[in-house]
C-alpha cells in the first residue's frame, strides 16, 4: 500500500502514489481495466483519470468489479482524482460536467475535482491544432465559483487545479472562498519545478507530478529518464531502478505522482520506494541534470499568443 501524504491542513491525505489512466494512444477499455485491477491487487489506492482520457467509464467499471470481488472493503479506500475539460470550463457547465463524470465513475463523488488546464475551449478538440478562434483564456473567477460550488455540493471533497504557474495561483488565491487542495504539474528531475514547489508549499497547495517518469511512448513524452546514465548509475549502485530513483527523487521533493503504467511487473516496481532513500551525493547529481519541459501547451493546441505567454510563464517557474 502507498504512504500518505498529508494534504496541507485539511486533515485529508492523498496516496504518495498513484496510477494514471492516460493512454496515447488510446487503449480499449478492457486494457484500462485489467490494469487497474492488477494495480489495486499490487495495493494502489489512487487513480488518476479525466474526461479528456475517455478512461473514466473504464476505471468505474473496474472499482464496481474491485469492490464487488471483494478485493477492498469500502469506496472510501479509494482516492479517485478526475478534471474538469477546457470545453467545458464555464460556470454554467460545471456542476453537469462533473454529474457526467461521477456517472461514468459510477460513484457518489469524486475526491479531488481540477481544472485541466488554464484555458477554455468553445468546442470539442477534434483535430490538432485547435482552431485560433476556438479556444480563449480561463475566466477562473466563474469557474471557480462552480467549482468550489461542487465542493459545497458533496460531489467532490477537494478541488484544485493542474498545468497552473505560480501567477496563476497567486490570483486565485486572491478571491477564492476554497482555496485550491492540489496543483497537478509536470515534474521529474529533468523538470524539477524548483520555484513553483517553493510557492505552493508556502501556500499550502499540495504537488501531484504527472509525468514523472517523463511520459515515454508519447506523443509529448521522451525516453530523458529511462536511458538517463546519471540515473542509470545510481539506479545499479543501489539495485534499484531508473525508474524507481526518478520517484523516490519526486517523493522526496514533498510530491505525490500518477506514473502511467499498464505493465504488471513496473507497477508493483512503482510503490517499491518507501524503505530508502537517496543520499545527499544522488539528489546533487540529480539535481544538476539540464533541465527541458515535456510539455508544451502550443505544441499541443497550436502557436496562439496567450499559451506562447502561459509556455513562457510555466517555464519560469523550474530552476533555470
Amino acid at each position: 500500500m502507498a504512504t500518505e501524504i498529508a494534504l496541507g491542513c485539511s486533515g485529508k491525505t492523498i496516496p504518495a502514489v498513484g496510477l494514471g489512466t492516460v493512454a496515447d494512444p488510446r487503449v480499449d477499455a478492457e486494457t484500462t481495466k485489467a490494469a487497474v485491477l492488477e494495480a489495486i491487487k499490487a495495493g494502489y489506492r489512487h487513480f488518476d483519470t479525466a474526461f479528456a482520457y475517455g478512461s473514466e467509464q473504464a476505471l468505474g467499471e473496474s472499482i464496481a468489479e474491485a469492490l464487488s470481488l471483494g478485493l477492498v472493503k469500502s469506496r472510501d479506500e479509494f482516492f479517485i482524482t478526475t478534471k474538469l475539460w477546457c470545453s467545458f470550463a464555464e460556470r454554467d457547465q460545471i456542476v453537469p460536467a462533473i454529474k457526467m463524470s461521477l456517472k461514468n465513475l459510477q460513484l457518489d463523488y469524486i475526491d479531488m475535482y481540477l481544472i485541466h488546464l488554464p484555458l477554455r475551449m468553445t468546442q470539442q478538440m477534434t483535430k490538432i491544432p485547435v482552431p485560433r478562434e476556438a479556444i480563449e483564456p480561463l475566466d477562473i473567477e466563474s469557474v471557480w465559483v462552480a467549482m468550489e460550488e461542487c465542493q459545497n455540493l458533496g460531489l467532490t471533497k477537494g478541488i484544485g487545479v493542474s498545468n497552473f504557474s505560480c501567477r496563476m495561483l497567486e490570483h486565485l488565491l486572491s478571491f477564492a472562498k476554497i482555496p485550491p487542495a492540489v496543483n497537478q504539474v509536470e515534474l521529474n528531475p529533468f523538470w524539477r519545478q524548483k520555484k513553483l514547489r517553493e510557492f505552493c508549499k508556502e501556500k499550502g497547495i499540495h504537488i501531484t507530478a504527472y509525468s514523472p517518469l517523463g511520459a515515454n511512448g508519447t506523443r509529448w513524452g521522451d525516453n530523458r529518464i529511462v536511458e538517463c546514465d546519471v540515473l542509470d548509475e545510481i539506479a545499479k549502485a543501489r539495485g534499484k531502478t531508473t525508474a524507481q530513483v526518478s520517484l523516490r527523487w519526486v517523493f522526496e521533493q514533498g510530491a505525490s505522482m500518477v506514473p502511467k503504467s499498464f505493465n504488471k511487473q513496473r507497477m508493483r516496481q512503482n510503490l517499491d520506494i518507501f524503505d530508502w532513500s537517496l543520499t545527499e551525493e544522488e539528489s546533487y547529481k540529480i539535481n544538476q541534470l539540464p533541465q527541458r519541459k515535456g510539455t508544451i501547451l502550443t505544441s499541443i493546441f497550436g502557436p496562439h499568443d496567450f499559451l506562447m505567454e502561459m509556455d513562457a510563464e510555466l517555464k519560469q517557474d523550474s530552476e533555470a
